[in-house]
């Protein structure tokens, strides 16, 4: 299948192409080179635009990055056969997640100590809600990774 690349002006752009720009503008309005005024109405046109193209002309006359054309996607064959083995997360950006978890358990338990020490009474362990949740979630993430496509 021949892969045809489409100007920027008929490129639909994407949440993430006008958060991208608005990022941009954001830069040149904090180094001085657009007045707060000029900043309000290019925001307001990168948050409605409905074309790369006219994200582009946003930050068309800013130095440094400008909104990448994205690429078209090759798609996907439906493959009958058996699912590929492996990780389905990365181990590396797993544990990663991981190490965060750890490190706001270490701080919400020692955060629900000092409360009890200073209390004069141990109170419920509290900690286990908002960490038992984020658990659920990364371990949901590792099962159902939010890259895959729906059958």
């Amino acid at each position: 299948m021949e892969t045809r690349r489409l100007p920027a002006d008929r490129i639909r752009a994407s949440d993430t192409d006008r958060d991208l720009t608005v990022d941009r503008l954001a830069v040149a309005f904090s180094e001085g080179r657009l007045d707060h005024e000029e900043y309000e109405r290019r925001v307001g046109a990168a948050l409605s635009a409905v074309l790369v193209g006219e994200l582009r002309s946003l930050t068309a006359d800013l130095p440094g990055a400008r909104v990448p054309v994205p690429r078209p996607r090759p798609h996907r064959e439906h493959r009958s056969g058996p699912a590929p083995e492996g990780p389905l997360v990365p181990w590396e950006e797993w544990g990663e997640e991981w190490r965060w978890w750890l490190g706001v358990a270490g701080l919400l338990t020692g955060v629900w100590a000092g409360a009890s020490l200073l209390g004069g009474e141990w109170v419920p362990y509290w900690p286990l809600v908002p960490l038992g949740i984020w658990a659920a979630v990364l371990l949901a993430s590792a099962i159902w990774p939010s890259g895959e496509e729906p059958p």
